[in-house]
C-alpha cells in the first residue's frame, strides 16, 4: 500500500494526546484526519546524471573502451545503489563485462589531463541490474557540495579539486562545486546553522556539505550531513594527496551515516518538528512518498509545530531520518523526542 492510501486509514497505533492549542491549523488537523493527495517532487535535480560517467582511457581502442565502459559502470552502480559496495555480490564481475550493452552513448574528449570518455547508461537496465544483484537502495544519494580553502585562505575551484572529486567519484559519489557568486558563510554551515543549510537544501538541493582548510603539510575537514557535523585532520606531502586522502574519508563518513540496509521491512515512529502551516506538512508527506525506501506513511497526532507519523520503511527509521536529512529536501535531523524512535526538523 502507498503513502497517499495509508493516510487515509485509521492507524493501528494509539493517537497522540495534544493539548487544545496547537499551533497548527485547522486545515492541517483536517488533513491529518482525513487526508488528499500529496504534491509532487519537491526540487528538480539541477546536477548531472548519475547516469552518465567521464573516465579516462590511454587511446580509442575497443580493449581501452571495454575497460572504460566497466569502470564507468561499476561507478554508475555504486551511485544508483546509494553508495553500497557491490563487489562481492553474486553476478557483479559478469555485469561488468557485459557493460557495453548497456550503454546508451559515449563520446570521446580531450581533457587537460589526456584522452577521456563520456558514457550514458540506458537508466532502465542500469536499474535493472541493481535489482537483480539484490540490491535494497535506499536512493541515489545527493552530491557533496565542496568548499575547501587553499592554504592562502582563497576557495578552491573545480580545478583545483579535481583529485578530491575524482577520488570520490571513483566510489560513486558526486560532487558540486560554489557559484561563482556564492556567499556562504562557512563559519555558519560548520556551526550547523539552520537558516545557512536551509539555504545550501534551496540552492544546491544537498544536505551534504564538505569544509575544508589546506595548511603547510595537512588540512583540516568538516562534513555536514544533514545537519550533523564531524571532523577530522590529514597529514599529506603534496596537495593532491591531502585531497584524494579527503575523498575517500569523506565517502566513507558518508557510507558509514547512510548506507543502512534493513534485514527486512522496519517499522516505528517519526516526529517532525518546524511544520508551520498544513503546506509544510503536505510537502513533507510528498517528501516521504518520493523516497524509494518508505512503503506506508499515517498521521498519529500533532503538538505545537511537529506531528508524529507511522512509518513503515525497506530500513531502520534512523537510518531512514539520516538518509532524509542529507537529501538537501529541507529537512535536518531533529532533538529527541519521547515519542518517536527518530527525529527530523523541517526547515525553511
Amino acid at each position: 500500500m502507498d503513502a497517499a492510501g495509508a493516510i487515509g486509514q485509521t492507524s493501528r497505533v494509539l493517537p497522540l494526546k495534544t493539548p487544545t492549542s496547537m499551533r497548527l491549523s485547522r486545515l492541517l488537523i483536517v488533513t491529518l484526519l482525513l487526508g488528499f493527495a500529496l504534491l509532487p517532487s519537491l526540487h528538480a535535480q539541477t546536477e548531472s546524471s548519475p547516469y552518465s560517467v567521464t573516465v579516462p582511457v590511454v587511446d580509442t581502442s575497443g580493449a581501452q573502451r571495454d575497460q572504460a565502459f566497466a569502470t564507468a559502470l561499476g561507478q554508475v552502480l555504486t551511485r544508483i545503489a546509494g553508495g553500497q559496495d557491490l563487489r562481492s555480490n553474486a553476478g557483479y564481475a559478469d555485469a561488468l563485462g557485459k557493460a557495453g550493452s548497456m550503454v546508451q552513448k559515449f563520446q570521446y574528449q580531450r581533457a587537460a589531463t589526456g584522452l577521456t570518455v563520456a558514457v550514458d547508461f540506458e537508466p532502465g537496465s542500469v536499474r535493472r541490474l541493481v535489482s537483480k544483484l539484490g540490491v535494497a537502495s535506499s536512493g541515489i544519494k545527493p552530491p557533496v557540495l565542496l568548499l575547501v580553502h587553499g592554504a592562502d585562505g582563497g576557495l578552491l575551484d573545480q580545478s583545483a579539486l579535481a583529485s578530491l572529486a575524482s577520488a570520490a567519484a571513483a566510489r560513486g559519489t558526486n560532487v558540486v562545486y560554489p557559484a561563482t557568486d556564492n556567499t556562504l558563510d562557512t563559519a555558519k554551515i560548520g556551526a550547523v546553522d539552520p537558516a545557512t543549510l536551509a539555504a545550501i537544501n534551496q540552492q544546491y538541493h544537498t544536505g551534504l556539505v564538505l569544509l575544508g582548510k589546506l595548511h603547510a603539510g595537512g588540512a583540516d575537514w568538516t562534513l555536514i550531513s544533514g545537519g550533523q557535523a564531524q571532523g577530522w585532520s590529514d597529514q599529506g606531502a603534496t596537495a593532491d594527496a591531502l585531497l584524494v586522502a579527503a575523498g575517500n574519508s569523506m565517502v566513507d563518513r558518508i557510507g558509514k551515516q547512510l548506507n543502512v540496509v534493513g534485514a527486512g521491512v522496519s517499522e516505528g515512529k517519526l516526529w517532525v518538528s518546524g511544520l508551520d502551516s498544513a503546506m509544510d506538512f503536505a510537502n513533507l508527506l510528498a517528501t516521504l512518498r518520493a523516497d524509494p525506501s518508505v512503503r506506508q506513511v499515517a498521521t498519529l497526532g500533532a503538538q505545537n509545530d511537529g506531528v508524529l507519523l507511522y512509518v513503515k520503511a525497506a530500513l531502520p527509521l534512523s537510518g531512514l531520518a539520516a538518509n532524509l536529512a542529507a537529501s538537501g529536501r529541507m529537512l535536518l535531523q531533529g532533538e529527541p523526542h519521547q515519542d518517536a524512535d527518530a527525529n527530523l526538523r523541517w526547515v525553511h
